[in-house]
Formats: structure tokens, sequence, C-alpha cells
């Protein structure tokens, strides 16, 4: 590529839309930062002061029950190992097999993936009775029966049987039946209030990307509408709900009704410290027909794996949070096949990412092309611009702006054409943002000092933490931000200074720009940083090439002066902007010779 010595409107056209974007991008999307954190607590401690979320420890459920008097049943497979609570009649634990959890002791995913464990997740059904006392399923003591893969608990209250049955089944899924006899005797009620409460566990690494990973989904009107809620409130008054699921990074935790539920709502709250990230509560109503409980549910304890999750045909693919429309659409069917792709060739993860950014360099390698080619085209007519710009420097600016489009005119120079590059690699980085994070099959891939991809890497650990950094420096972000500082100053040349005081000085923004990538990625998944090092670093090779194999700048310079020579028609933006240059300069002919009459 050859040396601009200066800055070129469309290059700052680029680089001002870049910026914008991904930098609304990066602070909407990345919620960690400080000032939005604080933003968001106080938030939730209104609403948690309205409708607080107090999940309670088994032992303080039931008074009358003692730790020694709880019953506990277990059912297991190849992808669930289940226990079961008397108390309440619930699952008190899940854990699956296949996966394990991150131990911030080891470093290692090394600990049982347990999605509920030490009574992190308590629900029941609600009612009152004919006297207005109110009585949930989860305080009464069930009598637990194990028969095969299935559970039978069975509680009294006042007469009535209320019979819990849960069927271990195969990927992920507990069928759960509620049956009830006598129920009528006892309550007036035509629904049941389901409250579930549910803490988060903290299973990976990165704590601040794994807490905003975790929310609320739901699914309504038949399984075709999907909706999500990582705030603080969700509230569907008017949908009824197929199911309502706690979503983690990388796993989820769903019910299912086969009725659905009616007027739902929820809440959450973010825990700063310790195990849990989040505590969510929902409430949702189900139907009882003849004021008996008679509703058959199903639970899905499973990992959020895009293929898993079509098989269900639930819209649990919905929970997998790829993005949405045309940037969902790239990861689900570019990236990702292409990922499983070359990943079947026996490679490891991190040289499947260095294949993956080669290819999607050389499908862009035309736009880069024509990029390099304007910034060679711009410096050939640099002279010219100098001139204008010099010939008219105590003129009316809008003349001095005039003279420079003609020039572009007539050099066939398109000023837009540069913000090409800036907004194809938009959605790119934006759908790469949402895929490695959450593509499961990259999840505990390790490579070179990164252990897993989707997290980030540690190895330059820190005595103190750094406001925005942490405690750590990941080497795969300061790698990053080098190689996009280098590539900065290949491109951006001798560049002026700005003529006009208080005119900001766009190259150090430029170089600025980079150093807050270090910011962003340091805490982002390293399979990220390993993407845009590998990327930046190809850009690099691409401009070498470019500037001394490629662009020759002789005949460039012959193909501009060609283009003076050929008659010119006037494009509708380049009209548009003579018109409105025209009407500006009227207006202001107006305002002076106004203001002339007036002296």
């Amino acid at each position: 590529m050859q040396q601009n010595n200066g800055l070129d409107k469309s290059q700052i056209i680029s680089f001002a839309v870049l910026c914008l974007v991904l930098f609304g991008f990066m602070f909407y999307f990345q919620r960690n930062d400080e000032e939005a954190e604080k933003l968001k607590a106080d938030q939730q401690k209104t609403e948690q002061a309205k409708n607080p979320v107090k999940p309670t420890p088994a032992a303080n459920i039931n008074p009358n029950v003692t730790p020694n008097a709880i019953q506990v049943s277990n059912l297991e497979n190849k992808q669930l190992k289940l226990e079961f609570s008397s108390l309440g009649g619930q699952v008190s634990k899940v854990e699956l097999l296949e996966y394990k959890a991150y131990d911030q002791k080891t470093d290692k995913a090394d600990l049982p993936l347990n999605l509920i464990t030490k009574n992190n997740s308590s629900y029941g059904f609600q009612f009152k009775d004919k006297t207005g006392k109110t009585i949930n399923t989860k305080d009464l003591v069930f009598s637990p029966t194990v028969a095969g893969n299935a559970v039978t608990m069975t509680a009294n209250y006042n007469g009535a049987v209320i019979q819990f049955v849960y069927t271990l089944l195969d990927k992920y899924r507990v069928d759960f039946k509620v049956r009830t006899k006598g129920l009528a005797n006892v309550t007036s009620d035509n629904k049941a209030d389901f409250i579930w409460d549910y803490s988060v566990r903290n299973l990976e690494k990165g704590r601040a990307q794994e807490q905003t990973h975790s929310e609320f989904s739901y699914a309504f009107d038949n399984y075709k509408e999907y909706e999500y809620d990582g705030r603080t409130t969700m509230d569907e008054p008017d949908e009824t709900l197929n199911w309502i699921g706690v979503k983690q990074q990388f796993f989820s935790s769903v019910i299912e009704a086969k009725n659905g539920f009616t007027q739902s709502k929820g809440n959450q709250e973010s825990i700063e410290e310790g195990e849990y990230l989040k505590k969510l509560n929902f409430e949702g109503f189900v139907e009882m027909q003849g004021n008996e409980l008679n509703q058959d549910f199903t639970w899905y304890f499973m990992p959020l794996d895009l293929k898993l999750l079509k098989t269900y045909d639930k819209n649990f693919d919905e929970i997998l949070p790829l993005g949405w429309a045309f940037i969902g659409g790239m990861n689900r069917y570019f990236f990702m096949p292409m990922y499983n792709l070359i990943a079947s060739w026996g490679i490891s993860a991190g040289w499947v990412i260095f294949l993956m950014t080669i290819i999607v360099k050389l499908i862009l390698s035309p736009i880069m092309y024509k990029q390099h080619k304007l910034s060679a085209m711009m410096k050939v007519i640099r002279p010219e611009i100098d001139e204008a710009t010099a010939k008219f420097k105590d003129a009316d600016p809008m003349k001095k702006q005039q003279a420079t489009m003609e020039i572009y005119r007539k050099a066939g120079v398109n000023q837009m054409a540069g913000c090409l590059p800036a907004l194809v690699q938009i959605p790119i980085f934006y759908a790469l943002f949402r895929f490695f994070p959450n593509f499961i099959d990259l999840r505990g891939q390790g490579f070179w000092f990164a252990k897993d991809l989707t997290a980030y890497d540690d190895l330059i650990k820190l005595p103190f933490s750094i406001p925005f950094l942490g405690e750590h420096l990941s080497v795969f972000a300061i790698a990053c931000t080098i190689v996009i500082l280098i590539y900065t100053v290949m491109t951006s040349g001798n560049m002026q200074q700005p003529q006009q005081e208080g005119m900001p000085n766009m190259k150090v923004l430029m170089y600025i720009f980079p150093i807050t990538f270090l910011f962003f990625l340091n805490t982002s998944a390293s399979g990220l940083s390993w993407y845009y090092f590998v990327s930046n670093a190809i850009n690099i090779l691409i401009i070498l090439v470019i500037k001394y194999l490629i662009l020759d700048e002789k005949k460039i310079h012959a193909q501009i002066q060609a283009n003076k020579e050929k008659p010119k028609t006037e494009g509708k933006f380049q009209k548009r902007m003579r018109e409105m240059m025209e009407k500006a300069q009227e207006q202001q002919k107006t305002q002076e010779t106004t203001r002339g009459k007036k002296k």
C-alpha cells in the first residue's frame, strides 16, 4: 500500500462510523462497566424492595422438620444424576455427568457440574385453603417411592393427597406429573401459583462474563415467540408461557408446562461475590380443574448445544444468544458450520480459529483491496487537495469544500467507498463477540497459555486490581492490542495535524482506539482476542503485499488522469451534496446582506 501523506475524508468517515458503532455495541452489550452496574444495582434494590427474592434454606422452610427427617431419593442415567428431597418433593440436586465446572482454587475445570445443589433451587405450588391459610407444597413433607427410573413423592394435607411423579428420560429431560385427590375438599381456588426461587451457581471462569449471560428466558404463543430478560424484572400478564428457564452461559434449567403458565412475573438480583451470580424468582399460575391440581410438566437440565436444542422443537435454540437476525444467521449458518468442519480434521481449537480467520480474510480480500487502492488514489491527488486548501484558505469554507469535491469528481474517486470496509466488519465483529463466549464446543478447549478459549487467559496475575482491567493481564489481549497499533501506524502514514483550532487530532485518536481494546478484551473470551490478533496480523501482511506487489502508483496516476479526460456524469449523492452547499451559500449571502442593511 502506498503511504498516505494525510488523512482523507473517506478515512475519517470510515473511522468515525466504525468507532461509533463498535463502541456502541461494546458498551451496550458488555454490561460490566462500573457505572452501568451501579445503576443496575440501584434498580434491583428498588424492585427487590417491592418483591424481594428470598430463597429459603431447607432447614428453615418447615420448623417442625429436622434435617435428619428429610429423605433423599436418587435417579441416574448417562447424562444426569438427580436427587429428590422429601421436603417439598423437589429436585434437590442436578449434576450433568458429561461436563465439569471450573474450580477457582486449582484454575481447572475439575469440579462436578451441579446446576442445583445446596438448596439453590426451591419451587412449589401455592394455594389457599378454605380458611384462607396459604399452603405451599415446598413446605410439605413427602414420602418417596422409587421404581425403575421414576420417583413418586406423596404428601397428605388435611385429607388431600398430593403426588409428584418424576420420570428420568433421555436428552436431559425429567417428566414431572402433578396429581391430587381430595384437594377440592381443602381449597376453593381454581388455579395454583407456581413459585420458583433459583440462585445461579458460578460454573465458569470469568465471573462478570458469566453473570452477564445469566438471565430469564421463556417462550409463548405455542412456542413460536421467544423472549429473555437480563435486567431486573420480567412481566408477562397477558401471555401464556409455554416454558420458563434460567439461562446460564452454557447451561439452562427449564420447566415446561403442558398447559402453560399465566400472569407470569419475575425479578432478579445480581450477587457481587461468592459461589452464586444471581438470584432469580419466578411466579406464574397453572389451572386447576374442579379444584384439583392435575398438570403435566417437563424439567430440562441441559447444555446449550445448538444441535441438541433444535431436536426438542420447543424453540429452545433461541436460548443461545448468538445475536439477532443477520448476526445470528452468520453464527448459525457460517461460523459454527465452518468451525465444526475444520475441527473435524482433528486439529486443536486454536488452530481451527486460525484457519477460520484466514478464510474470512480471503472472503473480504476484494473489499480490502479496494480500500487500499482508494488510499493510494488519495495519495496521488493529495497535492491537488493541498493546493485547493491553500487557495481557499481565507475564503468561505463552503467554497473550499466544493473545490475539494470537484477534484474528487474529476479524479473518479468515490469518498463513500471508504465506508464499506468498516460497515462490512461491524456485523462480523459483533457476530464473533457473540460466538466465542457462547459456543459450547469451545468450552474447556485450551490453546497455548489459554486454558479455556471461552474465557480470558490470566497468565499475568497482578497483586492488585486495576479499574476496568481487574487483577490480571491477558496475553492474547495485549498481543492483539500491539498488532492493532502496528496496523494503525502503517495505515495512518504521515497524517497531517489539524489546521483549524479546536479540531481533534485524528492521529492521536486513532492511536487511542486500539488501547481501549485492551480494556475490552482483557476480560473477554481469549478466543476472540486470538481471532483478532490473527486477523490484524494478516491485515499487516496484506498491506505489505498490496504495497510492494500489487499497486503501482504510476498506473494509478495514469488512471486518474484518464478519468479526468472522461466526461463526468453527476451522481445522485454528488448532486444532492452540491445542491445542499449551494443552498447553504445562498442562505449565508442572505444573512450577510441582512446584517449589512441593519448597519
